[in-house]
C-alpha cells in the first residue's frame, strides 16, 4: 500500500523539504515566492498547484489568504513539532535565591517545552530554559516572567550571566559571576540590589545564559 509521501513527485518532495528547513531555520513559513525561487519553479501558479496537492494529501495545511499561511502537519494531522524543542525546567530567581533542583524549584523533569528557531539552538542539544522570578537583572534587559535559555556548559568566564547553585543553601540564582580569590561575587544587574558574596567552594555554575525570550 502506497503511503501519502510515496505518492509525491520529486518536485513536491523538494518543496516539502524546503518548507521544513525554512521553518526550522527561521521560525516561520516561507512565502509562495520563496518556494518558487528556492525550488527553481517556473511560476507561482505551479507552486500553488503543488501546494494544493500537498494539502490534499494531508501533509500541510494552508491559508491561501495569508502570505505565510503554511503549516506542516504530522502523521496525526496536527501542526507543529518540526522545530527544535527545549525543556523549561522551572523557575530561577533574579533576586533572592530560590530553592533549586533538589528542592522543588526546578528539576530535570520539564514543566513545559518551547519550540525555537534552529539559529537560536545553534545545534546544541542540551540547552534548557528557566522562567525568571524577580528583577535583579533588569538592567541587563531581563525582567520578571522572561524565559532565559541556558547552555549547561561549565566553561564560564568572569562576567558571564550564569545559573549559580549555592550548595550550602541548596538554592539557585541568576547573576553575573566573578571569581575573586577564594570568594565568588554574584552580581545583580540592578543598582538597587547588592551582590552576594560567598566562598568559591560553595558555588557551582549550572550553565550560562545565551538568550532571553519574552512574550509581549
Amino acid at each position: 500500500m502506497r503511503t501519502r509521501k510515496n505518492r509525491l513527485s520529486d518536485r513536491q518532495k523538494g518543496m516539502l523539504e524546503f518548507i521544513r528547513e525554512f521553518m526550522a531555520e527561521n521560525g516561520l513559513p516561507p512565502t509562495v515566492r520563496d518556494i518558487q525561487y528556492a525550488c527553481g519553479i517556473s511560476s507561482t501558479s505551479v507552486v500553488d498547484y503543488n501546494l494544493r496537492l500537498l494539502q490534499r494529501d494531508g501533509l500541510i495545511r494552508r491559508r491561501p489568504d495569508v502570505a505565510r499561511g503554511i503549516e506542516l502537519l504530522d502523521k496525526n494531522g496536527k501542526a507543529g513539532g518540526f522545530l527544535p524543542q527545549v525543556p523549561v525546567l522551572g523557575y530561577i530567581a533574579a533576586g533572592e535565591p530560590l530553592p533549586g533542583p533538589s528542592n522543588d524549584g526546578w528539576t530535570q523533569e520539564p514543566i513545559d517545552t518551547i519550540e525555537l528557531p534552529r539559529n537560536l539552538t545553534d545545534s546544541k542539544k542540551d540547552l534548557y530554559a528557566l522562567r525568571v522570578k524577580g528583577t535583579s537583572m533588569i538592567d541587563a534587559f531581563i525582567d520578571d516572567g522572561d524565559l532565559v535559555l541556558v547552555d549547561p556548559s561549565h566553561d564560564v568566564s568572569n562576567g558571564d550571566m550564569t545559573v549559580a547553585w549555592l550548595k550550602l543553601e541548596q538554592e539557585a540564582t541568576l547573576k553575573r559571576v566573578y571569581r575573586e580569590g577564594s570568594k565568588v561575587r554574584l552580581q545583580p544587574a540592578n543598582s538597587r540590589m547588592k551582590p552576594i558574596y560567598t566562598d568559591a567552594a560553595n558555588v557551582e555554575t549550572r550553565g550560562k545564559v545565551v538568550a532571553v525570550l519574552r512574550t509581549l
